[in-house]
């Protein structure tokens, strides 16, 4: 268990985390619509003193002296408020209590991901160009929690994203919607997580190819659809999906790893496009898409795992950004980012040696002149399908880099909704999207301190019962392991 201290936070690291506005957050694409808010859950004490707001001075002289609040330490304070009562809670209780708190609540969780496969309330309407990845979310929640979907409703998904599929190539949000890489990517991680031959042989993988050279940019990136916008959120949709099926090659290779490299901020994180702000989701994008490329030498390493480990803050959780507040999707797009960086400490260590700066590419390279041209050069030797296939292979280098029991203490006691479901944070209600990225972190803070390829995570890694124990993912993907190696056999035949 993971005792910290929600009143002594470090100042100065507080400062920087509560500093300003909160910024916006984005994610691969919208959360689905929330219903009215839900009585707090049982551990949550709603009798805590509310945390003091930036209204008007007290007639207290001294008091009068003190700095307005922001409207972003409001919310920090409120928020560790809620995490704190709930862990006092945990910690005072007998240990016949705390078992029970700690387990997942696996049958809720099923219960919640099929009923939303077969029927969502009128008020998702406004999700209607977002369907394959209501379909992902759920359906990938439930791969994690090792349940089998019924041969009717398989059917049904398999048809739906079917039509979802345009004649030209691609997926749209819905049948007959414009097609787009963020789609295209939910409803092929969808197909391959059902991982039937019906379903993968659904995809038709030559026009997906086409589409997305029609969406490759003079840049090197890729735009999200057609006449759409341009960033790392689009090089990784399109670089995963295309590794995925074994129809990755030079020409959909060519330049992203440079477009990418010049989003890393100086903060260390990726940023969505040139600078901009670091952020937790493009950091994985493009921290994964640089892995599939075989460009990862291209970011400073030991930067980005800096930034992401110092995104894990005192609520045990991580943050997506600098002064926001804790978010339970980050378990995933933090917590799979920094996974990726434990396979990759050869890189890290040769970057972390005084002599490498010498060794960095020139302004050329880093803006895609000579690394292109190489790239064209080599275009017959790459056997791109290999790099993420070698990639899960490989034996993690060192330990976690995060706290992985701390961050599954946060999902299991802060993330949960007893009827079923994950969401955000103490105080926010339940939602797919939420319950996916939450069971995906929760999946890499399990598997996180293993040595082998092929182990077990021992008891000491894991928080509560070994039941708790899901599915381990393909880190790059997001798709169960077992799924992906299916699907790897699959389309290596083809």
């Amino acid at each position: 268990m993971v005792r910290l201290s929600l009143r002594s936070a470090r100042p100065q690291r507080y400062r920087a985390r509560s500093r300003g506005t909160q910024p916006r957050g984005i994610t691969l694409a919208p959360p689905p619509p929330s219903p009215p808010p839900a009585p707090a859950a049982p551990m949550e004490s709603s009798s805590s003193s509310p945390p003091p707001t930036g209204g008007d001075p007290s007639e207290d002289g001294a008091a009068s002296e003190l700095p307005r609040l922001t409207v972003t330490q409001v919310e920090q304070m409120k928020v560790e408020a809620r995490v704190g009562d709930i862990y006092r809670v945990f910690f005072d209780a007998p240990p016949s209590t705390k078992s029970v708190m700690l387990e997942l609540w696996r049958d809720q969780h099923v219960e919640y991901l099929t009923k939303g496969l077969r029927h969502l309330a009128p008020s998702f309407h406004v999700l209607d160009a977002n369907r394959p990845w209501l379909c992902y979310w759920m359906v990938h929640g439930l791969a994690l929690l090792d349940e089998t979907l019924d041969d009717d409703l398989e059917n049904d998904i398999v048809d739906f994203l079917s039509r979802c599929q345009d004649k030209h190539g691609g997926y749209g949000g819905g049948p007959g919607q414009l097609p787009h890489l963020a789609t295209s990517y939910a409803a092929v991680n969808t197909l391959v997580n059902i991982g039937s031959e019906r379903a993968l042989s659904s995809i038709k993988r030559d026009n997906l190819y086409k589409f997305m050279l029609q969406m490759k940019d003079k840049s090197g990136a890729f735009r999200m659809h057609n006449g759409g916008e341009i960033d790392v959120r689009a090089c990784y949709t399109a670089i995963s999906v295309a590794s995925l099926l074994n129809i990755l090659d030079a020409d959909l290779a060519k330049g992203v790893g440079d477009y990418i490299a010049s989003c890393q901020t100086y903060e260390g994180g990726i940023a969505g496009e040139p600078y901009a702000e670091a952020h937790g989701g493009y950091t994985y994008c493009g921290l994964a898409a640089m892995v599939l490329l075989n460009e990862v030498k291209k970011l400073d390493l030991p930067s980005l795992i800096g930034w992401v480990a110092f995104r894990q803050g005192v609520e045990c959780g991580f943050q997506g950004r600098t002064n926001k507040l804790v978010d339970g999707c980050y378990s995933f797009w933090q917590g799979a980012a920094i996974a990726l960086a434990q396979k990759l400490m050869t890189v890290v260590d040769e970057q972390s040696k005084p002599s490498y700066s010498s060794k960095l590419p020139s302004v050329d390279d880093a803006c895609g002149t000579s690394s292109s041209a190489l790239a064209s050069e080599k275009s017959s030797s790459v056997d791109y399908a290999k790099f993420g296939f070698d990639f899960v292979k490989q034996s993690n280098q060192i330990g976690p880099l995060f706290h992985n029991i701390a961050l599954q203490q946060y999902i299991l006691l802060c993330a949960q909704v007893l009827e079923g479901g994950l969401r955000d944070k103490p105080g926010k209600n339940r939602d797919h999207y939420h319950s996916c990225y939450c069971l995906s972190g929760l999946s890499v803070s399990q598997h996180s301190a293993m040595t082998g390829s092929d182990s077990c995570p021992l008891p000491q890694h894991m928080l509560g019962p070994y039941s708790n124990l899901l599915e381990p993912i393909h880190p790059l993907y997001n798709v169960v392991l077992d799924k992906y190696d299916d699907a790897h056999e699959f389309f290596s035949g083809e």
